[in-house]
């Protein structure tokens, strides 16, 4: 189904100036097809005064305060995650054009821009529903969104020793982590930081979450993928009596006294995938599986 005047939110990252003509090539496209363009405060400031670019659009908008059929993110998998975090339980549909490098979420890269955004003005696209986890806590406040499209994870500070994180599922106690952290991942973060701590990839829809040590101190504990409905509630000791929650890579520092609650969020986040992707082929070309580099 098309759309007879689309209205498109774009969010960027402000520190990618050499990419400056692709975000001029998306903004011309969506114009001269009759949409409506409405662009972040920071990344338009940026375009307009740092870049002095000409940028015609129908609006600017703070924060949360959008109300359009696509969000736009123009940049890595960072710029994703926080477009991801405005949108919230909104619920509107996300089109990732990477600008960046990796690209899980952002996976339209910027040689196929027009085609992609071609697909979506006429109605050729899928949209996948994405897990979102959320934290709680019984004492402090967590800044911010609490909602993580990719992981949370509990950090210990700077150079303080490893912590412990005593873990419990559905009330059921699972283990003491002693570590130097633990991430708890979606099946959509599974790629991000869980994966370099040797957690497992999850496809998505798989309707499960992992819990990732991070530099654990015995060599027996290893990665485990539990249910996503399961209620995860950790607590923690650190010789510096605080520790660091990560929410999306948005940390804070909280009290060891604090006791956090991990569970599934009530809404989801709706990525849109042109007809022509599809999840395993981005695997094997963002890892590079099968490919031989030896000369």
């Amino acid at each position: 189904m098309s759309l007879d005047k689309p209205r498109f939110a774009v969010f960027g990252n402000a520190y990618q100036a050499k990419k400056s003509a692709a975000v001029q090539q998306t903004l011309a496209y969506l114009a001269a097809n009759g949409a409506e363009i409405y662009i972040e405060r920071t990344f338009f400031d940026f375009l307009v005064r740092g870049q002095q670019l000409s940028v015609e659009v129908s609006g600017v908008f703070d924060d949360y305060n959008f109300d359009v059929d696509f969000v736009i993110s123009m940049g890595g998998d960072g710029t994703f995650l926080k477009a991801a975090s405005r949108v919230g339980a909104k619920g509107t549909p996300i089109i990732g054009i990477n600008l960046g490098r990796l690209g899980f979420l952002a996976d339209i890269p910027s040689t196929e821009i027009e085609e992609a955004l071609d697909d979506v003005l006429q109605g050729k696209y899928t949209i996948e529903d994405h897990t979102v986890i959320q934290i709680e806590t019984d004492q402090e406040s967590i800044e911010g969104s609490p909602y993580a499209l990719n992981d949370i994870a509990i950090l210990k500070r700077d150079n303080a020793s490893m912590i412990s994180i005593r873990t419990c599922v559905d009330g059921e106690y699972l283990v003491t982590y002693q570590a130097d952290g633990l991430v708890v991942s979606t099946p959509t973060g599974s790629t991000a930081y869980s994966l370099s701590n040797g957690g497992p990839i999850i496809v998505p829809k798989a309707g499960i979450l992992s819990l990732t040590p991070v530099a654990p101190h015995s060599l027996t504990i290893r990665p485990i993928v539990i249910p996503d409905d399961s209620e995860i509630t950790l607590t923690v000791e650190s010789r510096s009596h605080n520790y660091l929650v990560a929410v999306d890579g948005r940390s804070e520092r909280l009290h060891e006294s604090t006791k956090i609650i991990l569970r599934k969020a009530p809404h989801h986040i709706h990525i849109v995938k042109r007809d022509c992707r599809r999840y395993f082929s981005t695997l094997r070309e963002k890892l590079m599986w099968g490919a031989d580099h030896r000369g």
